[in-house]
């Protein structure tokens, strides 16, 4: 079979259609986890400020959340303990970002560096942790966390 340059051209204008079109979930891929960072940026904050309405506006209703020694929170708790600062958080640093978005969730992972203070005890801790964000109404809402030892 021989292929003229007509054909060839045609195949090549296929080619170049088809690898924008496939491009272009891509780039939604991009701003939803630029998006997602942003929210997981927002609640490092929102802990920081101890900020009540930030935090519960970043956080699903369903929320669990797991701390590293295994103990679990709900929204209610997580924000109480936040927001009255049974925990107060000196320094809360996050490196070694991942975020992967599939469809209407988001994972994100972590390094958590941070110093804190809880019944007047400073403590310090460098752990694991895994996020799972849920896009609800447009916003991202933290919908799981669980926090390992590294």
């Amino acid at each position: 079979m021989t292929i003229n340059r007509r054909q060839l051209a045609v195949a090549g204008v296929f080619a170049l259609g088809a690898s924008l079109l496939a491009a272009r979930p891509s780039v939604a891929e991009s701003a939803d986890e630029a998006a997602a960072a942003k929210a997981v940026e927002d609640l490092r904050q929102a802990m920081l400020a101890a900020d009540k309405a930030k935090l519960e506006s970043l956080v699903a209703d369903q929320l669990s959340y797991g701390h590293s020694s295994g103990k679990l929170e709900s929204k209610a708790v997580f924000v109480e303990v936040v927001a009255s600062k049974k925990t107060i958080y000196k320094s809360i640093n996050l490196t070694d970002h991942k975020i992967t978005v599939a469809g209407n969730n988001a994972i994100a992972r972590h390094t958590w560096d941070s110093v804190s203070e809880s019944d007047g005890k400073s403590s310090t801790a460098h752990i694991g942790v895994l996020q799972v964000w849920v896009k609800d109404g447009g916003a991202w809402k933290l919908l799981a966390r669980q926090a390992f030892k590294i």
